[in-house]
């Protein structure tokens, strides 16, 4: 289609909050001040949050990620990403002789604590989250025993329980809200006593992010949501988006991904970014909009956040000598203090 010519009709709804989250920025932060402290490698179990541009940036840096706890050489330093590990992870650790730095979420650290509570008061419990994704494999490890994922409202049919009166659910933290609350009223149903976390799972970032799209996805013909595939939050953000009325919605890592037809016949376009999405990302997008036409722009305000998290304590160690006294031990490992942090 040829080049657009700025016309009054054509704006941008730019929501708010959107991006980063304060799990996400003490993540990215926690690697960079790894590097800075300790030097290159530091190596990163999975991808320390879940955008692509973040993890090529930090590998520049000298950050190495890795999929599995035992490609870590020993003597090496090793942080958990933002999604959290099972406990079995830091036994991983602790047998390759590695200093750990915990990077996760303290809004996951948040769920794993309810799921250990809850599994030792024997409760059985239902996991609502996407299978295979690093924080349900992770909250699942708490208490394999206990607990069993439900993804979906048409999982609940095939779920099963010791006792109806000892039923409790607990959530992956970026999910759709509007879903999760499906799928509780379907267990609901099936259990009535079933009980309900002591706060609710999903995020604050994840709830203002969706808020902020709902408002702005009933005014827009297209939406554009900056964020990789394998952003639980950000896939949400094009589904909510879409139920929102939003007559189209794309999740694109980059500016240039951008299709030139997705703005035929369109007058507004709505943009938000994921949780782990830096902004220097959206302004490549804005830029790209306003080179054809889409120069005005308004903000859709849906909360202010103003929560900071601090940096994990092992920041504050050497872990260089803690990770080479490690490495010279011989024979078993108990967990020493480099790897005792959860």
């Amino acid at each position: 289609m040829g080049r657009m010519t700025a016309s009054p009709g054509r704006r941008v709804l730019l929501a708010a909050p959107r991006g980063y989250c304060a799990g996400v920025d003490r993540a990215v932060i926690a690697v960079e001040k790894a590097l800075e402290q300790y030097g290159a490698p530091v190596y990163v179990r999975h991808e320390i949050v879940h955008n692509k541009y973040v993890v090529q940036t930090l590998e520049k840096k000298g950050a190495v990620f890795v999929e599995r706890t035992e490609e870590v050489p020993p003597g090496n330093i090793v942080m958990f990403s933002a999604h959290g590990v099972a406990p079995v992870v830091h036994e991983e650790a602790a047998r390759g002789r590695l200093a750990t730095i915990d990077a996760t979420c303290p809004l996951v650290t948040k769920v794993h604590k309810e799921a250990v509570r809850f599994a030792n008061e024997d409760y059985d419990i239902l996991l609502i989250g996407h299978e295979g994704h690093e924080e349900v494999i992770g909250t699942s490890g708490e208490a394999p025993d206990h607990i069993q994922l439900v993804d979906g409202p048409e999982d609940v049919a095939k779920v099963e329980v010791r006792d109806p009166s000892k039923v409790v659910w607990l959530s992956q933290t970026t999910l759709s809200v509007d879903e999760t609350m499906e799928t509780v009223d379907a267990l609901k149903d099936k259990f009535p006593q079933l009980i309900s976390p002591p706060s609710d799972d999903i995020c604050y970032a994840t709830q203002n992010r969706q808020l902020a799209v709902k408002q702005m996805g009933a005014e827009a013909d297209l939406v554009i949501v900056v964020g990789s595939r394998n952003s639980s939050n950000s896939v949400r953000l094009v589904e909510v988006a879409k139920i929102a009325g939003a007559r189209d919605a794309h999740l694109v890592d980059f500016a240039d991904e951008i299709d030139e037809s997705w703005l035929e016949g369109v007058s507004t376009v709505g943009v938000t970014s994921g949780a782990s999405v830096p902004e220097v990302l959206v302004e490549q997008v804005l830029e790209w909009l306003a080179r054809r036409g889409f120069e005005d722009v308004e903000i859709v305000k849906a909360a202010e956040e103003s929560i900071i998290f601090s940096l994990p304590k092992e920041l504050r160690r050497d872990l260089r000598e803690e990770a080479a006294a490690l490495a010279a031990q011989r024979g078993g490992t108990g967990p020493g203090e480099a790897t005792a942090s959860a």
